[in-house]
């Protein structure tokens, strides 16, 4: 059963949806996550220790990332009701907000 919001369609992660991690971080991670697994054998609590400290800052920086672009969009549609513009330009842009908004929700429901 698909979540939708009245006149909208289910959400999906379009392509040009923008990543969550900064450029390079995800693959930077990954790299330091699979060392730390490779490196078991020889010395497992080392290994797990860094796995914790991969899992941390994968934590913060997607902390971090989610609430600058909550910022972003809480921005463009405060100032949607500011700008003075016609009631039908602030319907249209409080629209986008909310697609924006279900989209960065369901992508972080579904990691």
């Amino acid at each position: 059963m698909s979540r939708t919001t009245a006149g909208a369609t289910p959400a999906t992660t379009p392509a040009s949806a923008p990543a969550l991690l900064p450029p390079g971080a995800s693959d930077r991670l990954g790299e330091r996550l699979h060392h730390a697994v490779a490196g078991f054998v020889d010395e497992p609590r080392a290994s797990v220790e860094e796995a914790d400290r991969v899992l941390e800052e994968v934590a913060a920086v997607l902390t971090d990332a989610v609430a600058h672009r909550r910022q972003a969009l809480r921005t463009s549609w405060q100032e949607a009701g500011q700008a003075g513009g016609a009631p039908s330009t602030d319907t249209e842009q409080l629209r986008l907000a909310l697609r924006d908004y279900r989209e960065l929700a369901d992508r972080l429901m579904r990691l």
